[in-house]
């Protein structure tokens, strides 16, 4: 005899594998915590395998957790269309969708792409995530989000990448720097100055270094700041060169706040939409990536 699982079940393996905790997952299901605690054990009871693993206070998937989850999304979406097909005209779109974002992409772009789709969608909330690249692809690889648009090649052959469009990254100082009076930046610059740059583990550095190795075996790294707008106080106050995006400086730019530096690098750069091979692909998820394609 097949093991009986209901609906509810479904639902809080779900949701705590989405949010990462019962805590969370109880309050987007108006359920007690003790109720939704109850629902995930029978369900591992029930399928005689584990789905979850503890790492501190959250709860990851497990192995089978995994690769179960995409059949779960699928049977609730598929419960999903069937309710609103009652309701709603066909093609109606409705749902949710956990989207990661590199930060310059989910600070400069994602805002208006997710309001445009959404103005054309109200049925849809699109959740987004600002992480950096490595942490968008650790998401993905989790099953914790839907689609990843990072900054740079996606370089992990477990998950599917394709080019989104181009940016060009800028080199900055301030207005009082010596290097604002000639507006270049020479290869003895790069290598004597000071540099106030992402986190390891960003797109942006990432980028930023590979073209920088090409011109000098080792950089005068100052600060390391998670924030573009810490780099670029920091930069504005004097304490050395950054190198961020265009889309994240032009402003400071055109008022005069920073000077962009004209260099030799090679820092134009391409975003990147990523996914799981396995993330189950609902109309809405389709519809949605057709959308960035297009945008």
């Amino acid at each position: 005899m097949q093991a009986a699982v209901s609906f509810r079940q479904l639902q809080v393996f779900v949701a705590v594998a989405r949010g990462g905790t019962l805590a969370r997952a109880a309050e987007q299901l108006s359920l007690s915590q003790s109720a939704s605690s109850g629902s995930l054990a029978e369900l591992e009871r029930r399928l005689e395998v584990p789905l979850f693993e503890r790492v501190g206070k959250r709860l990851q998937l497990s192995e089978a957790g995994r690769r179960l989850l995409p059949r779960a999304e699928r049977l609730l979406d598929e419960l999903d269309t069937f309710v609103e097909a009652a309701r709603e005209p066909e093609g109606v779109l409705r749902g949710e969708l956990m989207l990661a974002a590199s930060a310059t992409i989910g600070t400069h772009l994602v805002p208006s792409l997710v309001g445009r789709f959404t103005e054309s969608n109200p049925g849809v909330e699109i959740q987004t995530r600002l992480r950096n690249s490595d942490e968008v692809i650790a998401d993905l690889l989790h099953l914790e989000a839907d689609l990843g648009l990072i900054e740079g090649p996606c370089n992990d052959s477990r998950l599917n990448a394709e080019v989104w469009r181009e940016d060009h990254m800028c080199v900055v100082c301030a207005p009082g720097h010596p290097l604002a009076v000639t507006g270049r930046l020479s290869d003895e610059d790069l290598r004597r100055e000071a540099w106030i740059l992402r986190e390891s583990g960003s797109g942006s550095r990432a980028i930023f270094e590979a073209a920088a190795r090409m011109r000098t075996p080792r950089l005068h790294v100052r600060m390391a700041l998670n924030q573009h707008e810490a780099i670029k106080q920091a930069v504005r106050a004097g304490l050395g060169l950054g190198c961020l995006s265009q889309l994240c400086v032009a402003e400071e730019v055109a008022r005069g706040e920073l000077v962009a530096l004209e260099n030799d690098l090679p820092l134009t750069r391409y975003f990147s939409l990523v996914w799981h091979p396995q993330r189950y692909r609902s109309p809405l998820w389709q519809a949605f990536k057709v959308f960035l394609r297009e945008a």
